[in-house]
């Protein structure tokens, strides 16, 4: 049977039933010289499991990617789309399978990949150029480019051990794009970063396709990979679930959530979940100010979001949040009880809930999901549940005009006054009031 690299090898990146293991607990073949050396140290002094705990990343996922080619890959967190990256990015090898890629590759996987802490900025930029294959010359010509692009000029000759999670992704972001890769393999470059900095990456990741290059995007924002995106892949649990065109594999992917709604009083029995389940979220109502069900939520309600919990075993200062996303995964807000400044010094074994208080719900009429977490002292993650609440926010004569807002005016909406010179009212003739 023709392989997929006998069927067209001019193709960018060739994957042909690629499948990646990891086994829990025990050293990869891939891990540093150090890591083997502690494992073995440690040996003896292990419990020997009575079986390995096998996770398969990545299960015979095939696909081709022409040159010129922008394909978005979506997914839920832990479906493999990192892995894949990094096994395209050669950082990982494949257990089976095989993997082409054509021509210079830049990746930018993680941020602050390839970066000395002790060294400057600029210093870093010679270094992360020469690891992703670039010559002297050729950095010391992009210099200036690579400084005003990430917007560290101030910073440049300061050590980047000093420089914010922000800094370091729009440098690493900088050197990356401007190696002028054949190949760009992205993964969630606009998960960190103001809005200005993510426009100019959509904007560089644009002129890389103008170009011809190939591009590799992996983002939760649903509306970039849309907009950007001439092809979507969907990935979950390893496997490929769709590959099409973005607005039909966007509008499956997000389908798969549609019951969140009619789900969410139970989520006992959601399996994607992450974290050490210690306590986990059960369900979650919403509920009118006096404690009533409310069965429809608009614009400007008051409105109480009620999560209930159970907790295996006493948990030692937790913090309880929730992410808000729109339909198309444009983070509206992430918060919880931490950033209110709320300390809890124990929850006791058993069921409880905490309540989320409203005032006034400034969302303009769309559907939302909530992503729910829960972090201790003892654990940095008991539960993390993806997309497991829907909220639809309908229409609502928030303003008293009779005019009604819809989604056309946005994602948030404010509470204001407008106020016109009475001479500008009185201005006005007859003529033109009659119009």
């Amino acid at each position: 049977m023709p392989s997929r690299f006998d069927e067209n090898m001019s193709q960018a990146i060739a994957v042909e039933k690629v499948s990646k293991k990891f086994v829990l607990g025990a050293l990869q073949r891939d891990t540093m010289l150090r890591e083997r050396l502690i494992s073995m140290l440690s040996a003896p002094f292990r419990r020997r499991s009575a079986a390995p705990n096998v996770l398969w990343a990545l299960r015979d996922v095939s696909f081709g990617v022409d040159a010129g080619e922008v394909v978005g890959i979506i997914g839920r967190n832990g479906a493999g789309k990192s892995t894949l990256l990094k096994v395209l990015s050669k950082i990982t090898y494949p257990t089976s399978g095989e993997v082409h890629v054509s021509g210079r590759i830049a990746s930018l996987l993680e941020v602050g990949t390839g970066f000395h802490e002790e060294l400057t900025g600029r210093e870093n930029i010679y270094l992360n150029g020469s690891i992703l294959g670039m010559k002297h010359g050729e950095v010391a010509a992009k210099l200036d480019s690579m400084v005003e692009f990430a917007g560290v000029a101030q910073f440049l000759d300061t050590p980047i051990k000093r420089y914010s999670t922000g800094m370091r992704l729009r440098l690493g972001f900088a050197v990356a794009a401007h190696l002028d890769p054949d190949v760009l393999i992205v993964d969630e470059v606009l998960a960190v970063g103001d809005a200005g900095f993510q426009r100019k990456c959509l904007n560089a990741m644009d002129g890389l396709r103008s170009g011809g290059r190939t591009v590799l995007f992996v983002s939760h924002n649903m509306a970039a990979v849309e907009n950007l995106c001439s092809r979507c892949i969907w990935i979950d649990a390893g496997k490929v679930v769709m590959d099409g065109a973005p607005r039909e594999v966007i509008e499956a992917y997000m389908n798969t959530f549609a019951n969140a709604r009619e789900t969410m009083a139970d989520l006992r029995s959601v399996q994607n979940r992450r974290g050490s389940g210690e306590i986990r979220y059960t369900a979650m109502e919403y509920l009118t100010p006096t404690g009533e069900p409310l069965r429809v939520v608009r614009s400007g309600d008051s409105l109480v979001v009620r999560f209930h919990y159970h907790a295996q075993k006493p948990i030692v200062y937790p913090s309880f949040g929730f992410r808000l996303y729109t339909e198309f995964g444009t983070l509206v807000t992430d918060t919880s009880t931490w950033h209110h400044g709320i300390d809890i010094p124990l929850v006791p074994p058993g069921d409880g809930y905490v309540d989320l208080h409203i005032e006034f719900l400034n969302l303009l009429p769309a559907r939302y999901y909530f992503s729910l977490w829960i972090t201790g002292a003892a654990s940095p993650v008991h539960d993390n549940v993806e997309h497991c609440g829907q909220l639809d926010v309908g229409l609502a004569n928030v303003y008293s005009s009779g005019r009604m807002l819809d989604n056309r005016s946005g994602i948030v909406f404010f509470p204001q006054r407008w106020k016109v010179d009475e001479q500008l009212m009185a201005a006005v003739g007859p003529k033109a009031e009659e119009k």
